[in-house]
């Protein structure tokens, strides 16, 4: 693939806005991260459910897709931690449950208002709680207090409660950028035709150079020390999977015969064009804290 210089500074000009937008949201404060996850999460789900519409030939009614994504929404809420709180008035406790409820009474008046469901395309739309809700709950799980004591000239940082989603979305950032490099510079293998432009060459650089990437931040930037070695592992899940929720992300656009799904971004693409990998990743690294990390 020949290394375009056009599509190339576009990519980079959007992705810049973007970093900037990202980084507001992850660091300011937990109510920002909200917000940021919140606007994802109802991107993705427009965008999977217009997909779904596409792969299936068929129109979802605007109560199933509200219904579906406030269900899900409140499945998000419902792993939002203790510092989700106002004068101790909780998210999860006051707004999953409520939420969910409308989300199931939308999706309730749709189906009886049909003398004939098709359980298909039923399905498929209700995989985006597993695929988009159950996901970004998980990354909001993992908003979580983590005390580090790292001193720098022009930075200092204790209480980094972003620390696990600050490091996943940085290995995806650097596995995505350095595979879209490597590939069309040197890509000449063809990993699946799902994927066209995806290679060999590309997919094995990305991830080898997120986990030397991160390891060497996290080694002689941070001085994290030992948990260098974690963070070099969590690099290694977060890109790994993350190319696998690529796959999907293209496997659902050629079956539903889009380019992208949608067009927020110029260069980038939709939603799920930009957070397939997140989608995916977010889950095995949760697995991966929880089990061997705490």
């Amino acid at each position: 693939m020949a290394f375009n210089w056009q599509t190339f500074k576009t990519r980079t000009l959007t992705a810049a806005v973007f970093v900037v937008v990202m980084l507001a949201g992850l660091l300011i404060n937990q109510w920002t991260f909200f917000i940021l996850f919140s606007v994802i999460h109802f991107g993705c789900w427009w965008e999977y459910l217009q997909l779904i519409e596409k792969i299936h030939k068929r129109k979802f009614h605007i109560y199933f897709k509200l219904g579906l994504m406030l269900f899900g929404y409140g499945l998000m809420i419902w792993f939002c931690g203790t510092y989700f709180e106002i004068d101790g008035y909780s998210l999860k406790e006051n707004l999953s449950l409520p939420i969910s409820i409308v989300g199931f009474v939308l999706l309730a008046i749709d189906i009886f208002q049909k003398t004939k469901i098709d359980l298909k395309s039923f399905g498929s739309a209700c995989c985006g709680l597993a695929y988009v809700s159950l996901s970004l709950g998980l990354m909001m799980n993992l908003y979580r207090d983590f005390r580090i004591h790292f001193h720098y000239s022009f930075l200092a940082i204790d209480h980094a409660r972003y620390f696990y989603s600050a490091w996943i979305i940085a290995s995806l950032w650097i596995n995505d950028t350095m595979a879209y490099i490597i590939g069309s510079l040197i890509g000449k293998t063809q990993i699946t035709k799902i994927s066209p432009k995806k290679t060999w060459e590309g997919t094995i650089g990305g991830i080898i150079l997120s986990i030397v990437v991160v390891f060497l931040l996290s080694t002689y930037v941070f001085h994290f020390g030992l948990m260098s070695y974690c963070l070099m592992i969590l690099a290694a899940i977060t890109s790994i999977a993350g190319t696998f929720g690529d796959l999907l992300e293209s496997k659902l656009k050629r079956m539903a015969s889009v380019k992208d799904s949608g067009r927020i971004m110029p260069g980038h693409g939709g939603f799920l064009d930009r957070f397939d990998s997140l989608l995916v990743a977010t889950p095995f690294v949760w697995l991966y804290v929880e089990l061997l990390m705490q």
